[in-house]
């Protein structure tokens, strides 16, 4: 065999081997892969540390965070809170034995809702007073007892005593249904009206009592007591007609000089009453000047 032919040979046996190529990366490649994959674990590092940070900051726990609590009957949130938009809530109450404080810079409205989005309560505290709108108002003692009520045909109170502490007494423009007006100790009791007439009804009697102290009726006019079926009673040790005018008999002279003491009261047929100086029988003379 020529030198020829063993080297087309050695060739042909070359060929049929089967070639082999390296795959990867290599170089500059391989080490920005290598930065890339250490920068994305140091931020997976800070990543986790940040996050460790924030549960252990806010006090992320099983059953809530931070103050907030998560319960079987609700949310339990313990210190101040601070609400920036409106609150639903069916129930708002404080821990036992705790007050329960609510503040705001401007007001707080508490609005009740029927089914079809109809306000039917409201209650507003602010700057300006205190305004509720609702049908009616109550006030109950700790015993259920009520204390005070109004609504739109009447205002009750329930209280044994009524107390007006005002320098100016209290006012009505209407009538006033009451069974007893008394005034503090040792004060006055004064009922007026300025400009109209003051009227006192009852089916039963007015007994008006004054236990240390007068009564006194002042009127401009004429003061009346009528009674259509009884009669008027005046019972006390002594009784004084003031300023009554006093009559006297046509033709009579004064025989002495001396000043009458003793007078006789008198009645016209209109029941004006006037004096007439007592004497032996009636001097009771029927004078135009008296009795017109």
């Amino acid at each position: 065999m020529t030198q020829e032919a063993c080297s087309h040979r050695n060739n042909v046996q070359s060929s049929d081997k089967p070639q082999i190529y390296k795959v990867g990366i290599y170089g500059w490649r391989k080490r920005c892969l290598y930065f890339f994959v250490l920068l994305l674990m140091i931020l997976i590092l800070i990543n986790l540390a940040l996050t460790i940070w924030i549960l252990k900051v806010m006090n992320f726990t099983i059953d809530g965070m931070g103050n907030l609590r998560i319960t079987e009957k609700g949310l339990k949130l313990e210190g101040d809170s601070e609400f920036l938009q409106p609150l639903y809530a069916k129930e708002i109450q404080s821990k036992p034995g705790r007050p329960l404080y609510l503040q705001s810079s401007r007001n707080i409205s508490v609005n009740i809702y029927n089914g079809n989005n109809q306000l039917l309560t409201q209650l507003i505290t602010g700057s300006s007073g205190l305004k509720a709108r609702g049908k009616a108002f109550e006030v109950k003692s700790t015993s259920g007892k009520l204390l005070f009520s109004a609504d739109e045909d009447e205002v009750v109170v329930g209280a044994d005593r009524l107390r007006v502490m005002g320098a100016e007494g209290v006012v009505f423009t209407k009538s006033v249904e009451t069974p007893h007006v008394r005034a503090e100790p040792f004060k006055e009791l004064k009922l007026e009206s300025p400009t109209r007439s003051l009227l006192m009804e009852a089916p039963k009697g007015i007994q008006i009592l004054a236990e240390a102290g007068d009564i006194q009726a002042i009127c401009r006019n004429e003061l009346r007591l009528e009674s259509k079926d009884g009669e008027i009673s005046l019972d006390a040790h002594r009784i004084r007609l003031m300023r009554l005018p006093e009559g006297k008999a046509s033709g009579s002279s004064s025989s002495s000089g001396t000043r009458q003491m003793v007078y006789e009261v008198c009645v016209c047929p209109n029941g004006r009453l006037f004096l007439s100086q007592a004497g032996v029988g009636s001097t009771c003379q029927i004078s135009a000047s008296v009795c017109l």
